[in-house]
């Protein structure tokens, strides 16, 4: 099953690439709905880089845990679009039902010189995939409400990234 957005940030495509390749925008767009951490003694990286992270997740202001999620990372360009692709997923809780995981957030200039933003999740959780989809969902609507609001302020943060 799929939850897509397709929407276009007020930000250079510069910036919008540095965002979300920001882990700390991952957890600002997540928040309150979902909080994420990186396990053990490590810390998350300044920018997401090619390969795989394990974050401990937590629901509704961190309250409830939700299980453990694999993010694995691969970026590559195809012409002016830039993309992120996560093939990873969770892996305990009670997400991690899911079978299949692939992620991918595509950066792309608009003529106005925003940012064409593309979100992509392909999943499958057998019989539960249709549950799953629709908590997907409405998590997906948020992000894109965040993303929007935070957009603005991403030039100067990320510019140059």
């Amino acid at each position: 099953m799929r939850v897509q957005l397709r929407l276009v940030l007020e930000c250079p495509p510069d910036a919008a690439w540095g965002a979300i390749r920001s882990p700390e925008v991952f957890r600002d767009v997540a928040y309150p709905l979902a909080e994420f951490e990186p396990l053990g003694d490590t810390a998350f990286p300044e920018q997401w880089g090619e390969g795989a992270y394990t974050v401990a997740a937590h629901a509704l202001f961190g309250i409830i845990p939700v299980g453990e999620h694999r993010i694995d990372v691969s970026l590559r360009t195809q012409g002016a679009v830039r993309i992120f692709e996560d093939e990873g997923g969770p892996i305990s809780g009670p997400l991690a039902v899911v079978t299949r995981w692939r992620h991918r957030m595509a950066i792309a200039p608009t003529r106005d010189g925003a940012t064409l933003f593309r979100d992509r999740l392909e999943f499958s959780a057998g019989a539960a995939t249709p549950a799953i989809w629709l908590a997907l969902w409405v998590f997906w609507q948020w992000r894109a409400a965040r993303l929007r609001r935070l957009a603005p302020g991403f030039a100067s943060r990320f510019t140059g990234s």
